[in-house]
């Protein structure tokens, strides 16, 4: 603002209304400012001390039933598109209890009696047994392990004695190593489905007598992900046998990647597809985010691709043989932010709680969210009938709110930025409504990337690029064999049991996940 003290002030009339022209600019951009500095506070205290989930607050499910009541700006101006009430209904919890133990575990029956001075009544007579009560728990062997010894048998002609033949030893997982293929999958489903660190098994191990350095295990894990590789390739096509592929990426830190510094991030890819019966994840390791990796990742394929907004999958995105999919779940979490930021900034709590904006915005989603689960369990072409009466319609209003909406607040704010990824996004996000096999979001792909996030928090970085494309390798194959309701150990010990003998591409489709 503009210091001036009084002798210093213009005396034309005109002059003076310029200059107040000028601070009441000045002044309302330092406002504005201000505001966005509180934003980023609340938000960044939200982000360290607040509520990470993303439920939806109980207070909202009626909002639109009390919005109807309230007159004050933000009613006004979406009022007429508010969508219509409903009748909410709830699936009760069922009663808490302790569940029965599974009648597949083996029961071991210990055996309790009364002495024999106990067994006579007081009258005299010798008691007779009646029945039992029965009454169980739950017990535990810890780990045992073992050593198979391999015996091969000799032969020889003891008329000539030169011929001496002895018997083969099948194809082994790593030649020349002692691991078995039940060992490699219990150190592949411990580190890449129980995020249990290399180090932290080396421990395990020596408590139960056997030394096993974590050098020599990253090594098995290296040499059993590329063991892998002609698994994955037949599942590379079967990934893009699908309709649909959805996309999503997470940074990785690779000690030992060429040209980079130690503290740089790589990146760890996955997508998700193929048919529904025989659903596919993959994980690509890159020490690049760039939309190239992407476009080398999807080149060939022709479908739907659903991902978030990142700009890395806008060129592939946009090729004549795909569609690209955003998601709404993306889309929420903005405006639970907004909502959060505002929240912070309420004052009278004791006035009746007026919604606000990102209050609407988050009420319309649920509303689409909850006409979604109603076509859960549906067809595809039932579930496409089922958006284009319902989903649709409530599409229409959202953006006719929003485009009420958008120009009413500022582009900077978190409100802001949440309308603009809605406005930017509109295209994408109203795709799914198109195709019953597409899904409103991303949040099958997060949830296959979600392993990995975990595990990463435990073993911190990856020390080689090798290692970093073994690990993606073996989450590929356990996070597939998840998908289609396998035992991620039994799955990989049958693998790397027959993979080693097998000799034809039909041996190798034998072990994909949906056959066997």
């Amino acid at each position: 603002m503009i210091n001036e003290t009084a002798e210093q002030l213009p005396d034309d009339p005109e002059a003076l209304k310029a200059l107040l022209r000028q601070q009441s600019e000045q002044l309302e951009n330092k406002q504005q400012r201000i505001r966005l500095l509180e934003e980023q506070i609340l938000l960044l205290q939200n982000k360290r001390f607040g509520n990470s989930s993303e439920k939806a607050d109980s207070s909202q499910i009626n909002l639109f039933n009390e919005a109807e009541t309230i007159v004050d700006d933000a009613i006004e101006e979406t009022s007429p598109d508010t969508p219509s009430t409903e009748t909410v209904t709830y699936t009760h919890r069922k009663p808490a209890g302790r569940k029965p133990l599974p009648q597949d575990l083996p029961r071991v029956r210990v055996e309790h009696d009364l002495p024999e001075e106990e067994k006579v009544c007081r009258c005299g007579c010798q008691m007779q047994a009646m029945g039992e009560v029965i009454s169980e728990q739950l017990d535990i062997i810890p780990a045992k392990i073992q050593v198979l010894e391999h015996v091969r048998k000799k032969y020889a002609c003891k008329a000539c004695e030169s011929c001496v033949k002895t018997a083969a030893l099948p194809p082994q997982p790593i030649p020349k190593s002692n691991a078995s293929p039940g060992l490699l999958a219990h150190i592949a489903a411990a580190k890449y489905q129980d995020a249990l660190p290399l180090a932290r098994q080396e421990k395990i191990f020596c408590r139960i007598g056997v030394a096993l350095p974590r050098n020599t295990l990253a090594n098995w894990m290296i040499r059993s992900g590329a063991l892998i590789q002609p698994l994955l390739n037949l599942l590379e096509d079967k990934l893009r046998e699908g309709p649909i592929i959805q996309c999503d990426e997470t940074p990785l830190q690779v000690l030992k990647e060429p040209d980079k510094p130690s503290q740089s991030q790589s990146y760890m890819w996955v997508r998700r597809g193929g048919l529904p019966d025989q659903k596919v994840i993959l994980f690509d390791y890159s020490p690049s985010r760039s939309g190239e990796v992407a476009g080398s990742l999807l080149s060939g394929f022709r479908g739907y691709l659903q991902t978030d907004d990142y700009a890395g999958y806008h060129a592939v995105g946009n090729e004549k043989s795909i569609t690209h999919l955003g998601c709404w779940a993306h889309a929420r979490r903005k405006f639970i932010e907004a909502k959060k930021i505002a929240g912070g900034k309420v004052k009278n709590k004791g006035k009746k709680h007026q919604p606000s904006k990102a209050d609407i915005a988050l009420n319309y989603i649920g509303h689409l969210y909850g006409i979604e689960r109603k076509g859960q369990g549906l067809t595809p072409s039932e579930r496409y009938c089922l958006r284009q009466k319902e989903s649709l319609p409530l599409l229409e209003k959202i953006r006719s709110w929003l485009d009420k909406t958008l120009p009413k607040v500022l582009p900077k704010t978190a409100l802001g930025k949440a309308l603009g990824y809605l406005h930017k996004n509109w295209r994408k996000l109203t795709v799914y409504t198109e195709d019953g096999q597409l899904n409103i979001d991303n949040n099958t792909a997060e949830n296959a990337i979600r392993p990995f996030v975990i595990g990463r928090k435990n073993w911190l970085f990856s020390d080689t690029p090798r290692g970093a494309k073994a690990s993606a390798a073996l989450y590929g194959l356990i996070e597939t064999a998840k998908a289609n309701d396998l035992e991620p150990y039994y799955y990989l010990r049958r693998v790397y049991t027959d993979l080693p003998s097998a000799q034809s591409v039909e041996d190798i489709e034998a072990l994909l996940p949906w056959n066997l």
